[in-house]
């Protein structure tokens, strides 16, 4: 099954309402929907990839330096195709995480034809855990008349969804003040709901250690990623030898070095690594191999549509994560058949490779230049 030729389509979407993190200002949902056509008559693809300013460069790096690597190549041999393409991340005068991202890209849609080539979904051609993943939110964004009542609500739907948790953004106020909304959101989920906090690299260590200690009577699940990014790596294996709240890193990585040197530091208790951040689900199941050897959970952060089939393909997967409507409208209307979501878990689709049914009208009106 070789490849014979790779479209790279951008998309962007914006969002009804801006949305506000700790460190970010969310406008608009983008992704890159990846096809790769075979000898055979097979189409891998997938969509990933949340991405604004360097979308196009990533389409360019697809198009124009990928394909001339790829084309000729066997499919089924993903692992030498993600080799043949590591070239392109070397350059030192250019931004390396846009060709990892590219690479992310591709690599995905080959996966889904070496599914389809099978006939079988990936997380069961993986020799996966089971069919179906604990299933968490991203939510509690900031919103100009943010208020603790409002928080409280979020949570009472997100559980009224069958959803087991929410990563709850922390981080834009002072550990107080999101201590504060930690408590409101526990009040609103009651009692089992999975809570973590997600300060997206916004605090300093002293500001990390005083939030967790002012949190611990909400049963917070993990704390992710809290300390400015620096010197991430020593502060959060500080943290973790200080405090009781499991903590969480990885997102921030591009590669599975950088994932491999926070589980060795000691600096977390599960790793949150993003294919379509670094470079793919080649790379992110060798984090998930290296993680299973520290006896640290992985996860695959957002990408719902390729990280309930790599959470549920490897022992130590912890949970998908997808984000509501009002953030990620992509996912919700991109795509025809998204798995349901029962008693707190995901169930994962019966179909070959990714299992992805796309709504091609919409393909094609929100296709950029």
């Amino acid at each position: 099954m070789k490849i014979e030729r790779i479209e790279a389509i951008p998309l962007r979407m914006p969002l009804a309402r801006p949305l506000k993190a700790a460190t970010a200002l969310v406008t608009q949902r983008c992704t890159v929907l990846t096809r790769v056509y075979t000898s055979d008559g097979i189409v891998g693809e997938c969509f990933s990839n949340n991405e604004d300013q360097g979308q196009a460069e990533i389409v360019r790096l697809i198009h124009e330096e990928l394909v001339p690597l790829l084309v000729g190549r066997e499919a089924f041999h993903v692992e030498a195709c993600w080799q043949a393409m590591q070239p392109i991340t070397r350059s030192i005068v250019r931004d390396r995480r846009l060709a990892v991202r590219a690479i992310a890209c591709v690599d995905a849609a080959i996966w889904d034809a070496v599914g389809k080539a099978l006939n079988a979904p990936l997380h069961r051609l993986w020799g996966g855990q089971g069919d179906d993943v604990a299933a968490i939110a991203m939510g509690g964004y900031y919103w100009p008349e943010d208020d603790l009542i409002k928080v409280a609500k979020e949570m009472e739907s997100l559980r009224e969804q069958g959803l087991a948790g929410c990563k709850l953004k922390v981080g834009a106020l002072t550990p107080e003040q999101d201590a504060e909304r930690v408590r409101a959101a526990r009040d609103g989920a009651g009692p089992g709901f999975w809570l973590m906090a997600d300060p997206n690299q916004g605090w300093s260590f002293d500001e990390a250690l005083r939030f967790a200690r002012l949190v611990r009577p909400y049963d917070i699940r993990w704390l992710e990623e809290p300390c400015h990014w620096q010197n991430d790596r020593l502060d959060l294996a500080r943290l973790r030898r200080t405090v009781d709240i499991p903590l969480c890193a990885g997102q921030s990585e591009i590669a599975k070095a950088g994932c491999r040197d926070l589980m060795a530091a000691g600096a977390i208790d599960i790793c949150n690594f993003d294919p379509s951040w670094g470079g793919g689900p080649t790379e992110w199941r060798k984090v998930a191999a290296l993680a299973e050897s520290y006896g640290i959970g992985v996860m695959s952060h957002l990408e719902p549509q390729v990280g309930a089939a790599l959470a549920a393909g490897v022992p130590n997967g912890v949970c998908v994560e997808l984000m509501q409507p009002d953030r990620d409208p992509l996912y919700h209307t991109l795509l025809e058949n998204r798995p349901p979501i029962r008693d707190g878990r995901m169930q994962l689709s019966e179909l070959p490779g990714w299992g992805l049914s796309l709504d091609e009208k919409l393909v094609e009106q929100l296709r950029s230049a």
